[in-house]
């Protein structure tokens, strides 16, 4: 159960969120984008407080769940119109570093990390100050991971990002700050020595 978690965002940070299975780093994410209904909850957005159980509007945060959300039948060009109307914005999908090879395969032909990095592009190109990633980095194969890593370095010098994967040295390569979720409550953590420390790591992890 999360107790008393608060956080804070800004367009440029990169908030690395850490956890093991059940510590509520998924539930964190549902909340926060209101899917799942929190007991309590508060949020201030550009000094405007807004107080509800599900108090995010829509517009305000987008979110890459950990499961892949893309219909498999649909090739990755057909499924680029459905995200953006605009030909400006889909060319910018089109050609983005990687994506012109992909085009024409079905989205369930594609690998794990063609299509993480694929969704990625397209919830990372909506018109959202915040984003939320949940495992971007699972079973990715490193040329996509080096992808992902490229577009959420650019990505955040216009949005504020919230990333949680169990790949820690992916996600402390990205982070500008980071938190351990621990018996419900979060822990400020900023390497991998803190990470064994709070027992997220085994000590082994030290040789």
């Amino acid at each position: 159960m999360l107790d008393g978690l608060s956080l804070t965002l800004q367009t440029g940070d990169i908030l690395g969120v850490f956890g093991r299975n059940g510590s509520g780093k998924s539930t964190m994410l549902k909340i926060l984008f209101g899917t799942v209904e929190a007991n309590a909850l508060s949020m201030s957005h550009n000094n405007t407080l807004i107080r509800a159980k599900n108090v995010i509007p829509n517009s305000i945060i987008s979110y890459l769940p950990q499961d892949p959300f893309l219909s498999k039948s649909l090739k990755v060009r057909d499924v680029i119109p459905m995200y953006f109307t605009e030909s400006e914005l889909q060319d910018k999908i089109f050609y983005a570093s990687g994506i012109s090879k992909i085009t024409d395969t079905k989205v369930g032909n594609l690998s794990m990390g063609e299509l993480r990095y694929f969704e990625l592009i397209l919830v990372g190109n909506l018109d959202h100050p915040f984003i939320m990633l949940d495992e971007p980095f699972s079973m990715v194969e490193p040329l996509y991971k080096e992808r992902i890593k490229e577009f959420l370095n650019g990505l955040k010098t216009t949005k504020g990002i919230i990333l949680t994967d169990h790949y820690y040295k992916d996600v402390l390569s990205l982070s500008t700050s980071n938190i351990l979720l621990k018996d419900g409550k979060p822990i400020t953590v900023t390497n991998e020595s803190q990470l064994i420390a709070e027992g997220y790591l085994p000590e082994s992890f030290k040789l």
